[in-house]
């Protein structure tokens, strides 16, 4: 990938490592506030930066723009892909779970597979033996996606329905 850092003047220095040292703390700001984009999926850590190519400076402001050239591992999900999340609310019509740095997918009743609701000060659906209550490791498939641009995060819908899947 390749960004643009900006560094202001007073985070110049004399001392070239102070510098390299700056972009590198200022790359890591913008990839963690940037989160997630519709092509690459979430950002999950800077791997290794590659180039550092000359600056060039902005004559308003004085700050100096960087083209920085890096590898970062990132995590996009896709239809059909098995994943685990946690529970992190429930409501009659369904479950909110949150899995990674992904922290909007819902799990419907109808997608559940005999799970029924039971309401109450601990609210859980159960089946049988089995029950998803708060906390309740889920493993489950994503049925579909969608990039919601002003979050800058992905909505998943996510389904019980094949095998082994449930909670865990």
């Amino acid at each position: 990938m390749t960004w643009n850092v900006l560094i202001s003047p007073n985070q110049l220095s004399p001392k070239g490592l102070l510098l390299r040292k700056a972009i590198i703390v200022r790359l890591l700001e913008d990839v963690t506030n940037k989160t997630a984009s519709k092509g690459h999926g979430y950002y999950v850590a800077v791997n290794q930066l590659k180039a550092i190519a000359e600056g060039k400076v902005r004559e308003l402001t004085g700050d100096i723009l960087f083209p920085v050239t890096f590898t970062c591992i990132t995590q996009k999900p896709m239809k059909g892909e098995v994943m685990v999340g946690y529970v992190d609310r429930i409501m009659k019509h369904g479950v909110f779970l949150k899995s990674g740095p992904a922290e909007s997918i819902f799990l419907a009743e109808k997608l559940m597979s005999d799970y029924k609701f039971i309401g109450g000060e601990n609210p859980m659906f159960m089946k049988e033996h089995s029950k998803i209550e708060k906390d309740t490791a889920v493993r489950f498939k994503v049925m579909g996606l969608r990039w919601m641009e002003a979050d800058r995060q992905f909505q998943l819908l996510a389904s019980l329905a094949g095998d082994f899947l449930g909670p865990l």
